[in-house]
């Protein structure tokens, strides 16, 4: 399509300007636009004025990230893997390790499979990890965020979290 070409140069200027505000991968957020044009292109149709849509559009999905940033904190300082911490702390970091595998192991599709390269020791680059699933680099950022959001909510029903003021979920 002429218009995705013409486009093309705008969305990543725009993507690569608000990504690091935004905590995130410039092509992730791209991804996240090209998505929402396609959306409307299948819905309302073109936009009238497609840079001005180009530019309101990553803005919103750069908030949209920031706001999901925000939300997400860590339950709390992790146990040390270091043996010299004592054989509690290093059975406690087992038994975390022991239940993350599981979960990741219980989500869907190829969850399990990204998951696992993502934990490697080897600290896989995307461009391998791409290589390894068969899938391009550019949606292997939009995968890894659905993949976490599954765990997370997994995770989420299993260990009730205090809600900030001490409520339970």
């Amino acid at each position: 399509m002429r218009l995705l070409e013409e486009l093309r140069p705008l969305v990543s200027a725009e993507a690569t300007a608000e990504a690091p505000a935004a905590a995130m991968e410039a092509r992730d957020l791209e991804q996240a636009v090209w998505v929402r044009l396609l959306e409307r292109l299948e819905g309302a149709g073109p936009p009238p004025d497609a840079a001005r849509w180009v530019r309101s559009a990553v803005r919103a999905e750069a908030r949209r990230a920031r706001r999901t940033a925000a939300r997400e904190r860590p339950y709390g300082p992790e146990p040390s893997a270091d043996p010299a911490g004592g054989p509690e702390l290093a059975a406690l970091w087992s038994e975390r390790r022991r239940a993350l595998r599981a979960a990741i192991g219980r989500t869907p599709g190829n969850c399990p499979r990204l998951l696992t390269a993502m934990l490697s020791p080897d600290d896989p680059t995307y461009r391998e990890i791409a290589g390894e699933l068969g899938i391009s680099q550019g949606s292997l950022g939009p995968m890894r965020s659905r993949c976490l959001g599954c765990l997370r909510r997994m995770l989420t029903a299993e260990v009730a979290a205090p809600e900030p003021g001490g409520k339970e979920r």
